[in-house]
């Protein structure tokens, strides 16, 4: 199995990538590479180390060894200077929205504008109001506090945040956890319908199957530490891969075997 998209130019390459925690080892010489304009998705049971991959491509987690090349420039290693550089590419939806409840929607929306592009207020408001009705919010609400939110409706405020400075590429942390399956259905069209009009690539990591189904061009199953079969996501139920096949069908029997007590 290739890691490769059909030789379209890669946005995201990564090569030969571990990490361990101690004896633990996490991400066992994973590849993948996600091309420009896609939308890729990684599954994978709790704890096989997807959070730990979002986090080395973030520069959050330093790699043990391996290659994370973002359009072609290697990222590992990178100076904090350079590091700001690429970070400004990349926008976040995080798993529970990590709004700042001491600021109000707009500003939680207009954060990195401001903070990050030293963009006006006045300004910035103007471009959060526009990202909140994108993903079917109004102007009221960018007056409210988080704490005033339902979880559907943070999560769309997540998503305003995550798409407000147009990033190139957008990371996706488990964007329907926490949240029923209609209102996850809505977010899921969101991240298709904001997705699309940016043009942006996106990487996603997720154990729902229903927004993997909705939002991925092409899925990547994360299993033992390495990527155990990618391929588009039309083609995931004949997969041919047992490990693949029991995760998406959600079957207690099979190679993947869960531990349901401390030993």
């Amino acid at each position: 199995m290739s890691p490769r998209t059909n030789g379209a130019a890669q946005k995201i390459q990564i090569r030969g990538l571990h990490k361990s925690f101690g004896p633990k080892v996490v991400l066992d010489g994973l590849d993948l590479d996600v091309a420009v304009g896609e939308s890729v998705v990684v599954i994978g049971g709790s704890g096989t180390g997807k959070s730990v991959l979002l986090k080395c491509i973030l520069g959050l987690l330093t790699p043990d060894s391996g290659s994370i090349k973002i359009d072609g420039e290697e990222v590992v290693g990178l100076g904090s200077r350079d590091r700001d550089r690429v970070l400004r590419k990349f926008g976040m939806l995080f798993q529970n929205a990590a709004l700042f409840d001491s600021l109000p929607v707009w500003e939680n929306v207009a954060f990195g504008l401001i903070q990050g592009e030293g963009m006006d207020r006045t300004d910035a408001k103007k471009v959060a109001i526009e990202k909140l009705a994108a993903v079917g919010m109004t102007a009221e609400v960018g007056e409210l506090s988080p704490a005033e939110l339902s979880g559907g409706m943070r999560k769309r405020v997540g998503l305003a945040r995550a798409i407000a400075t147009a990033p190139e590429i957008i990371f996706f942390d488990e964007p329907t956890t926490g949240l029923d399956p209609i209102m996850g259905d809505v977010i899921n069209d969101l991240i298709v319908k904001c997705v699309q009009e940016l043009g942006a690539t996106t990487l996603s990591i997720t154990h729902d199957m229903a927004s993997a189904r909705k939002i991925a061009h092409r899925v990547a199953m994360l299993y033992d530490g390495k990527i155990i079969w990618a391929g588009p996501v039309a083609n995931i139920d004949g997969s041919g891969n047992d490990y693949v096949d029991q995760f998406i069908h959600g079957r207690a029997e099979g190679p993947i075997q869960m531990q349901v007590r401390a030993d």
